[in-house]
């Protein structure tokens, strides 16, 4: 697999805020530096640039994994947010993904994603 880091780059200025991805890469620079050109590099030029599944599959995979996982509700509400402004979906399709999870991922982690919905809808 190949990484680039414009491409990544490219799909980060196409799919996420300039303050979202301030953030998430003042976090990860701030006792690593460097560490978000991996993610940049990496994640967004290279696994995200892959062929076989669109970014609408790509989100809802990534919506299912992280309210499986709970505790990550900041990147949650950002993939919930690019799956409905970048991605296509619609809200309905998104909280039916999540519904859907319920009987696998339980109520209480099913009501935080919905949470992370209402924070990607509103905000």
């Amino acid at each position: 697999m190949t990484f680039s880091m414009d491409k990544g780059n490219e799909f980060v200025g196409k799919t996420q805020s300039p303050e979202g991805t301030a953030a998430w890469k003042g976090q990860l620079d701030e006792f690593a530096p460097g560490a978000s050109d991996w993610v940049v590099g990496a994640v967004f030029g290279g696994t995200y640039q892959r062929e076989g599944i669109d970014l609408r599959t790509r989100q809802l995979l990534n919506i299912a994994a992280l309210a499986a996982m709970g505790g990550v509700e900041p990147q949650l509400t950002g993939h919930i947010r690019t799956a409905l402004d970048v991605a296509g979906m619609s809200e309905q399709e998104v909280g039916e993904s999540i519904i859907h999870l319920m009987p696998y991922i339980g109520v209480p982690k099913t009501l935080a994603a919905m949470r992370c919905m209402k924070a990607a809808v509103d905000g």
